[in-house]
């Protein structure tokens, strides 16, 4: 009885193995943020549920809220809190809009007459649409990790956002962001865990 592949047969079996953990390497090599960004950029438009954690330093229990979120791509970007309360954020564009249906109060502005809040706006936004340019004018960019699971590392560069965040992760798999966390100069952090509804 015979086992394992003949003699003649096994340095090309062992030069394909060779070849193809080659070809495995370059291709982790070749992946990076502009990568990252192009496949994230493919997305049109999505929806998702959202449980954000909010750990202040001046309260002894984190705050938790929940609700959906809402993407169109490019730059139309949806968040409405359903729990504790019922709030909703809404970018279009340029425009941000702020509405607590509780109080029956919203707001309306416009995010280039609020430089620091726009640079926080568009760390998700940009991050969302594959703007690598846009997300590169208020930070610093790092990427770690592979394209199945990859951490997103935005470091603000103003000094405005600076005095106020330290910085912002973003982890998630392939085209899909599956948290957002940020630390504040102040120690306070947040973490909003995202599931996404549709493909």
């Amino acid at each position: 009885m015979t086992t394992g592949a003949r003699p003649e047969r096994r340095p090309a079996l062992l030069l394909a193995a060779i070849t193809l953990f080659a070809a495995s390497a370059v291709d982790a090599a070749d992946w990076g943020v502009k990568e990252l960004m192009q496949e994230l950029a493919q997305v049109r438009s999505t929806r998702a549920r959202f449980v954000e954690r909010k750990d202040i330093a001046i309260l002894s229990a984190p705050l938790e809220s929940s609700g959906t979120l809402l993407y169109t791509a490019p730059d139309k970007l949806e968040k409405h809190t359903l729990e504790p309360r019922a709030e909703s954020l809404i970018l279009d564009r340029d425009r941000l809009t702020l509405e607590n249906k509780a109080r029956n109060q919203r707001r309306t502005f416009a995010l280039r007459d609020h430089p620091e809040i726009g640079a926080f706006v568009e760390s998700i936004r940009s991050t969302l649409a594959g703007d690598l340019a846009t997300l590169s004018r208020y930070y610093q960019v790092a990427l770690d990790g592979s394209q199945g699971r990859w951490r997103l590392t935005l470091k603000p560069t103003e000094p405005a956002m600076q005095r106020v965040v330290s910085e912002i992760h973003f982890e998630g798999a392939g085209n899909s962001i599956g948290s957002i966390e940020i630390t504040e100069t102040n120690g306070d952090r947040s973490v909003m865990t995202i599931t996404r509804e549709n493909p």
